[in-house]
């Protein structure tokens, strides 16, 4: 990177559980590398990047009325969280949301003051015809899906129409695959380029496997999208997956707020892209 892109933190709070999912329901394809009978479960995170003048949210997560609902398991509210960091929802300046499902666009009313920066093919997506399939909306929420259009009206929803910069040298990328308007957040840190992936790769494995979540609405797409993420990061241990519980394994706590890691600093030794329990080459 250029030597004045300035330099971020990143940091990454586990708020939440999918426990007991069989491993196999992670994965499109199974060539004989899961234990049978063995599990794998998707943990639920949101992002924060921040340099001292910027303070900026990626994905907002969802409210324990909804993990009721869904049957998941809820750590901590991941607003009120916030405050582990010395800061509100009232000083996030910009919010970034990867796609428009339940686990990271939930909470947007609690951001009043926010932009929010969306790919303008994911609101098309999450609002047009493909909606009146049941399960294709079921990963959707009408009630984010209403609280973005109302950010529309209210002049705080930005659209992007492809890469874009949100503060400097912090750029989202659309990877299509997992939804039409999936995008993944770059962040230049003191280690390289580290790449926020969301649900473009929910697991290290996913990727490592070339084996993508089930949830897709195009393979071909999604494949090429792991391509481009590794072109936009340093290294495997810069793709840090959306929903892997090893995130929170391999890298170090924030001091004095052990529920946040610190994704700007070196990972343990733990191999890259190991998957998890089950799975196997």
């Amino acid at each position: 990177m250029a030597g004045n892109t300035p330099l971020y933190e990143v940091l990454a709070l586990r708020f939440g559980t999918h426990a007991g999912r069989p491993a196999r329901d992670n994965f499109l394809t199974d060539e004989g590398q899961f234990t049978p009978g063995s599990e794998m479960p998707n943990d639920y995170y949101l992002w924060v990047v921040r340099d001292g003048r910027h303070l900026v949210l990626v994905d907002t997560g969802f409210p324990r009325e909804m993990a009721r609902r869904r049957g998941r398991t809820l750590f901590r509210d991941p607003v009120d969280a916030l405050a582990d960091l010395g800061t509100g929802a009232a000083d996030i300046t910009d919010v970034v949301i990867t796609h428009m499902h339940y686990d990271h666009a939930g909470n947007l009313d609690r951001f009043p003051h926010s932009r929010v920066h969306l790919q303008e093919e994911e609101l098309r997506f999450c609002t047009g015809a493909s909606m009146r399939h049941r399960v294709v909306r079921r990963p959707f929420e009408p009630e984010n899906v209403a609280a973005a259009v109302r950010g529309l009206y209210a002049d705080r929803l930005v659209l992007h129409r492809g890469a874009a910069e949100i503060v400097p040298g912090v750029t989202v990328h659309p990877v299509p695959g997992h939804t039409p308007g999936t995008q993944v957040v770059r962040v230049p840190t003191a280690r390289g380029w580290v790449v926020l992936a969301g649900d473009a790769a929910h697991l290290w494995a996913n990727i490592r496997l070339r084996s993508p979540f089930p949830i897709l609405e195009g393979l071909s797409p999604m494949l090429d999208g792991y391509d481009r993420i590794e072109a936009l990061a340093d290294g495997d241990d810069h793709i840090i997956p959306g929903h892997d519980p090893q995130v929170a394994l391999r890298f170090p706590a924030l001091p004095g707020a052990p529920d946040w890691s610190c994704l700007h600093e070196p990972p343990a030794d733990s191999p890259v892209g190991a998957t998890a329990a089950g799975a196997r080459r």
